[in-house]
């Protein structure tokens, strides 16, 4: 299909799931000039390129991707845990339009964001999105569990905007149908703003790595000093510098230079090395009186972080600890 020709795609008409509404939203992303057509209609259906969610056939080359039939069993490669295997999560129509055009997607996201990605930072996008969103999706909608009780989670949510009879009194049926079209095209934006954020993150997480690495290093090599605030860091942090124990870097405001502590693993609030105990609580002139500061603006009650005006403030704040730590 040539960029003029316009894409036909089809899913089914009536209450609408979140994996057709991801399966849906991931064909137009790829597909900017579609058309779509909410039918269950089997001969309207047979003209679509693509077909999400009904008609019975998975055939990914075919442009089809329904997981409803008998005999399907479509899952994602299966692992070892522990010495043990575990079967893959089990595909909806969701996992299947993301295994087959999940790449292509966050090609076409890239590009319009003016990101460059290699072919392996692309793929690994593609995989932390399945692995923390698109198996979720599957999960719930296959009856594998349910990942979102209550009404708290993406499925759920989508669920909600479903019309209900009280919405739907009076119309007649065409009018009930635009309603629920209204409805579904609704999702589908809600859908792809969570989506494409949350692409937006991993890849900003994937380009950081690069940054992090090539921070300077101060005082021996034990302070990384990263240029720009918000920045994640603490996975290369963790993995590939065990001898940093503070980072450096500038607030969100830009008025203040942060020291902020390295924990031991992902997730703890135990650090490699804590602010001194004597400084804990402390802001301003109280904080500088006890560590000879004139900048130090404050320190957190348990530790984890502190901050001064200048970045030399800062500095000077992580060497005092790493001295104060070494004489302990």
């Amino acid at each position: 299909m040539t960029e003029t020709t316009t894409t036909l795609i089809a899913t089914h008409s009536g209450t609408f799931h979140a994996d057709d509404v991801f399966g849906v939203g991931i064909l137009m992303g790829v597909f900017p000039s579609h058309r779509l057509i909410r039918t269950r209609k089997q001969e309207l259906i047979d003209t679509a390129d693509f077909v999400v969610d009904v008609g019975g056939v998975w055939d990914a080359a075919k442009g089809r991707f329904d997981h409803h039939q008998r005999g399907f069993d479509g899952a994602r490669p299966a692992t070892e845990v522990e010495g043990a295997i575990v079967p893959g999560v089990g595909y909806a129509s969701a996992g299947l339009v993301w295994s087959a055009f999940g790449t292509a997607y966050v090609q076409t996201w890239c590009k319009g964001q003016g990101h460059a990605l290699d072919e392996a930072a692309v793929a690994e996008v593609v995989r932390s999105i399945d692995h923390s969103l698109v198996q979720y999706l599957d999960i719930v909608d296959t009856g594998q569990g349910d990942v979102s009780p209550g009404i708290f989670g993406l499925s759920s949510l989508i669920a909600q905007l479903n019309t209900h009879w009280l919405e739907e009194k009076g119309l007649d049926h065409a009018a009930k149908a635009q309603l629920l079209e209204t409805r579904f095209r609704e999702a589908i934006a809600i859908t792809r703003k969570f989506l494409d954020h949350a692409i937006s993150k991993k890849v900003a997480q994937l380009r950081a790595m690069d940054t992090v690495r090539q921070a300077p290093r101060l005082l021996g090599g034990r302070v990384l000093h990263l240029q720009e605030g918000g920045m994640p860091w603490t996975h290369v942090v963790l993995n590939e510098m065990p001898e940093v124990m503070f980072v450096i870097y500038p607030d969100s405001d830009g008025d203040q230079y942060q020291i902020k502590t390295v924990p031991v693993e992902a997730g703890s609030f135990t650090a490699r090395m804590d602010l001194p105990k004597s400084w804990a609580g402390l802001r301003d002139g109280e904080l500088a009186a006890v560590n000879g500061v004139l900048d130090s603006v404050f320190c957190h009650l348990n530790l984890f972080i502190g901050g001064a005006r200048s970045f030399e403030g800062a500095v000077k704040m992580a060497e005092l600890a790493l001295a104060d730590a070494a004489a302990a």
